[in-house]
């Protein structure tokens, strides 16, 4: 298919890694070994701050209260409602099976909950209090027995207290004020302060993801977050100044976020670029805003929305929002995403902070195969299996005779001795 493009990303240049990966290795293999002294080192050359408690006190939740506003407690309580209250609906939705799929052959299903979970918390450019909410909330409705955080600190060497308000409100067990590499070697290995954890969850920069990489195996994770895109699929219908908007509360997020506009009109193509560049003139962030947009912002005409559909599809993005007449007539179509936004009423920023469904989403193309978090994130799907003597003479004569053809003595003499001991 071919489309024309009125704003084309820069080629994009191969970020080596390799000494990125060998530090990351070196500094969980610190933390392995020297355990809450290895991470108070790191903190103190890193974070440049002098803290030895790495666990949040009763004492500094107390003050964390008082210090929030009464009107940002009661934002952050109805983000987490929503939250919980979606992740309900979600775990209601999933159901524990027995049946008897042959006769004499019967297999099911039971859902455990991850007992251990360890979250992270970004806390760097900005404080991402709304993903204590998105990440510590599913993980309790799902039945996990301990739910931790780990938020790095202040330059005063303390939590922001909205992200502590929000973790605690959220049923947090245990916040623990450590940030990057070690945070998630503490979380995956222990320490004597630090309970290791079965599962890590939440973003972070590209430190934070090639460490939760690295501990993949040793610990369960729930997906490799980078950098933030959208993708907006809009019709002659679209509001320029509404979409430039929109693409731009992505870019802020990362000088590496991505974005792309695919409009089967022209002119709101063109509308969109000047309203991306006048936006841009008066954003606070547009420091890093700039830099995406003019390294990985893209514009492109399509013929029909058939072929926005394709463009969507093919580009899997972490966001995408539809701004046409009939929005939820095109979701059909629409398979590889993270999470979809239907209309223009329906900001993706919404569900940044408070609609819901998870912020927590799969990037780099990861929507061809997974979604993002959610309560099942925290649930294991464990099967079982119980035959009827007759169904054990049938599936015991069918294992000898795949064994024998597989060279799996073994296996064959497992299944024939129950075929002998029956007669």
């Amino acid at each position: 298919m071919a489309y024309e493009y009125l704003k084309e990303a820069k080629p994009a240049k191969a970020e080596d890694l390799s000494e990125l990966r060998v530090t990351v290795a070196d500094l969980i293999q610190q933390v392995k070994v020297g355990g809450d002294q290895a991470v108070y080192e790191l903190a103190k050359k890193f974070d440049k701050i002098d803290r030895r408690a790495l666990k949040v006190t009763e004492e500094e939740f107390y003050n964390a209260r008082k210090e929030v506003p009464l009107t940002l407690k009661e934002d952050i309580n109805f983000g987490i409602n929503q939250i919980r209250n979606f992740a309900k609906a979600q775990r209601e939705s999933l159901s524990e099976f027995e049946a008897e799929i042959y006769p004499g052959i019967h297999l099911g299903h039971r859902l455990i909950p991850v007992e251990n979970v360890g979250t992270y918390v970004p806390g760097g450019r900005y404080p991402i209090l709304s993903a204590a909410q998105m990440l510590i909330v599913p993980a309790k409705v799902a039945g996990s027995k301990r739910v931790i955080a780990c938020t790095p600190p202040r330059s005063d060497g303390k939590v922001h207290p909205a992200v502590l308000y929000a973790a605690q409100e959220s049923g947090v067990d245990d916040v623990y004020c450590i940030g990057g590499v070690q945070a998630i070697a503490a979380m995956a290995y222990g320490t004597e302060t630090i309970k290791p954890v079965d599962i890590i969850a939440g973003p972070g920069n590209k430190w934070v993801t090639e460490a939760k990489r690295q501990v993949n195996g040793i610990v369960g994770l729930d997906l490799q977050a980078g950098p933030s895109e959208i993708l907006i699929i809009a019709d002659e219908t679209g509001e320029a100044d509404i979409i430039a908007a929109d693409l731009l509360g992505q870019l802020e997020h990362d000088p590496n976020a991505r974005c792309l506009l695919a409009t089967t009109s022209r002119q709101l193509a063109v509308e969109t670029i000047a309203e991306v560049e006048k936006q841009l003139s008066v954003l606070s962030t547009a420091d890093v805003a700039r830099v995406a947009w003019e390294n990985q912002g893209e514009v492109v005409v399509v013929s029909d929305l058939n072929e926005a559909a394709h463009v969507a599809n093919d580009w899997a993005p972490e966001h995408l929002e539809i701004h046409t007449k009939y929005p939820k007539v095109l979701l059909p179509k629409l398979t590889n995403y993270g999470a979809a936004f239907l209309g223009v009423e329906t900001a993706e920023v919404f569900a940044d902070k408070v609609a819901g469904t998870n912020h927590t989403l799969p990037t780099a193309r990861a929507a061809r195969y997974t979604g993002g978090v959610w309560v099942g994130t925290f649930l294991k799907w464990l099967t079982h299996q119980w035959v009827s003597q007759d169904g054990m003479k049938l599936l015991a004569e069918i294992t000898v005779n795949q064994s024998t053809i597989e060279g799996m003595a073994a296996h064959a003499e497992s299944a024939a001795i129950r075929l002998r001991k029956m007669k």
